[in-house]
């Protein structure tokens, strides 16, 4: 996990900016799942990073929403549009994909 963070800052993915006066963060938490196969053994370990969204007020911050997981259907739409409308494609950095 540390090498996927390392990397995404290497990118320049993130932008650090200063906090908001008189706002408070939205907590998070990883959530480790294990997938078992069809045999019973393990077929691959997940990680999530989830929101604890139940600290948010409606009307302040409730539709302030960040997601760090892209969906493969999200990576898959994506890469169609840039093959049918022919734009360039710089990079893509598989480590992080997964």
């Amino acid at each position: 996990m540390i090498d996927e963070i390392r990397a995404l800052e290497n990118n320049g993915t993130w932008e650090l900016i200063p906090f908001p006066s008189g706002k408070k963060t939205v907590g998070c938490k990883w959530v480790y799942t294990i997938k078992v196969g069809h045999n019973g053994g393990v077929d691959r370990l997940k990680a999530r990073l989830l929101a604890k969204g139940y600290t948010q007020i409606y009307g302040l911050d409730y539709c302030d929403t960040f997601s760090p997981v892209a969906k493969i259907t999200i990576v898959r739409l994506f890469l169609a549009m840039v093959v049918m409308r022919r734009w360039p494609l710089h990079q893509l950095n598989i480590k992080n994909v997964w």
